[in-house]
C-alpha cells in the first residue's frame, strides 16, 4: 500500500492458535491498530529472561529460540556457571540477576547472597561484587523481586555505584512502581534501562499471549520495547509462544540484546568476551 501524504502506516495482523500450539485452549486473534509516522521507524524488541542458574524448566527451550536474548543468571545457584557460558556461547548478552528484598514474600525465595535492607553499607557492596564476581560474562545487572530495595535509596546508591565501578549498566525490573533507581543512576552517573512489560508474572499460555498483545500496543507508540519473561514455572509457556510469534514478530521489528539499547557507549562493551 502507498503511503499517503508520506505518512508510513504500520499494520499488523496477528494469529495465534493456541488450540493447535497448546492442544485444546481457546485460539487468540491479536490484532493491532495502525502506527502513522512521518519517517519509518525501526523498531527494536530486547528480550531478557530471568532466574538462569538453577537449571529452571525451560531452560534449554529459551536459549534454542532463533533470537539474540539477555539472559539474567542469579548468583551463587547450582548451574551459575554453566547457564552463563552456554548463553555466551550463543552470543546472547549475560546481565546477573541480583536478588533484592521484596515487601512481600519470605526472604527464603531469595536465595544466597540477597541484598537485604537491613544489611549495612560494606556488607552490601561485599555481595554485589561476589554477585558480579560468581557470573560468567556478566555485562550488567537486574534485579530479582526487589520491590523494597529498589526503592531504598541508601541500598540502590550503593548497587549502582558497584556497578558503576566494575563497568556494568543497570535494568531496573520496576517490581515497584516506588523505584529510586533512574534518580539515583543520574546522580551517580551510571546506565541503566527499565521494563516495559513483564510476559510472564501470571503462569499461563493465555496471559503469555496476552503480555504479548500488550507488547504489540507499546510499539504503536514506542521504537522499542523491554520485555522480561522467565525461566521456572512459567518457562515452557513462555517460551513456546515466543517460538511461535517470532516470525510474525520479526516481519516489523528486530530482536536485540539490551547493549543494543544502551543510551550511551560503555566500558563494559570492550570487555565483554572476557569473563567477570
Amino acid at each position: 500500500m502507498k503511503a499517503i501524504n508520506g505518512m508510513r502506516f504500520w499494520k499488523i495482523g496477528l494469529l495465534i492458535s493456541v488450540g493447535l500450539i497448546l492442544g485444546g485452549l481457546p485460539a487468540y486473534a491479536v490484532s493491532f491498530a495502525p502506527m502513522n509516522t512521518d519517517k519509518p521507524v525501526h523498531r527494536q524488541i530486547a528480550v531478557v529472561i530471568d532466574d538462569f542458574g538453577n537449571g529452571m524448566k525451560g531452560t534449554e527451550q529459551m536459549l534454542q529460540l532463533p533470537i539474540k536474548l539477555t539472559v539474567a543468571v542469579m548468583p551463587f545457584l547450582p548451574t551459575t556457571k554453566q547457564d552463563a557460558e552456554a548463553a555466551h556461547r550463543k552470543g546472547h548478552d549475560v546481565i546477573v540477576h541480583l536478588p533484592m528484598e521484596p515487601i512481600r514474600g519470605l526472604r527464603s525465595w531469595l536465595g544466597p547472597g540477597a541484598i537485604t535492607t537491613d544489611l549495612p553499607d560494606a556488607e552490601i557492596r561485599k555481595r554485589v561484587e561476589a554477585a558480579i564476581a560468581d557470573v560468567p560474562h556478566a555485562i550488567g545487572m537486574n534485579n530479582h523481586m526487589g520491590s523494597k530495595a529498589t526503592a531504598d535509596k541508601r541500598v540502590m546508591r550503593i548497587v549502582l555505584q558497584v556497578c558503576k565501578d566494575k563497568g556494568l549498566f543497570f535494568l531496573d525490573s520496576r517490581t515497584s512502581y516506588r523505584t529510586v533507581v533512574p534518580k539515583v543512576a543520574e546522580e551517580i552517573g551510571v546506565v541503566t534501562l527499565h521494563n516495559d512489560v513483564f510476559l510472564d508474572d501470571v503462569y499461563t499460555h493465555n496471559h503469555v499471549l496476552r503480555q504479548i498483545a500488550v507488547m504489540k500496543k507499546f510499539l504503536i507508540h514506542n521504537e522499542r520495547c523491554i520485555v522480561i519473561g522467565h525461566v521456572g514455572p512459567p518457562g515452557l509457556y513462555t517460551s513456546g509462544v515466543l517460538k511461535n510469534v517470532i516470525p510474525e514478530l520479526q516481519s516489523n521489528a528486530t530482536f536485540v540484546p539490551l547493549t543494543q539499547l544502551l543510551p550511551m557507549p560503555a566500558p563494559f562493551m570492550e570487555q565483554s568476551n572476557g569473563t567477570r
